[in-house]
């Protein structure tokens, strides 16, 4: 339902700011934990404004520093190497490499933690 929402037009409002149109993208933060969000607009431009919505209907204003595919993450609070990567809730990741709010969030600053057999964890 979420997404068939943000899908269908809302990604594509425009606001008009000083007269002149300008897009706004938009991304869903699940848990208060999370320190990224995932991105529910098509061809989301570096430069564009994104709302991020939370679960409890607060908004947050970012600008994108990155082209972000759909599906992909956004930074919504600034990540240091060897910290934690929080989406939904749950630990996904660790920052290789600093992040900045409004980033793209993807396999070039990020290591994945989840279904790895590499890192030696006992079954």
């Amino acid at each position: 339902m979420i997404h068939a929402l943000f899908h269908r037009g809302i990604a594509a409002e425009k606001m008009r700011n000083g007269g002149e149109k300008m897009e706004k993208g938009f991304a869903l933060k699940i848990n208060e934990k999370d320190n990224v969000a995932v991105v529910l607009s098509e061809g989301l431009r570096a430069d564009t404004i994104v709302s991020v919505r939370s679960h409890d209907g607060a908004s947050q204003d970012l600008k994108a520093r990155n082209d972000i595919p759909y599906g992909h993450k956004i930074a919504v609070a600034a990540v240091a190497p060897g910290e934690e990567i929080i989406k939904y809730g749950e630990v996904i990741g660790a920052c290789s490499h600093a992040i900045l709010p409004g980033e793209h969030v993807h396999i070039h600053n990020m290591d994945s933690l989840r279904g790895r057999g590499d890192l030696g964890q006992d079954a």
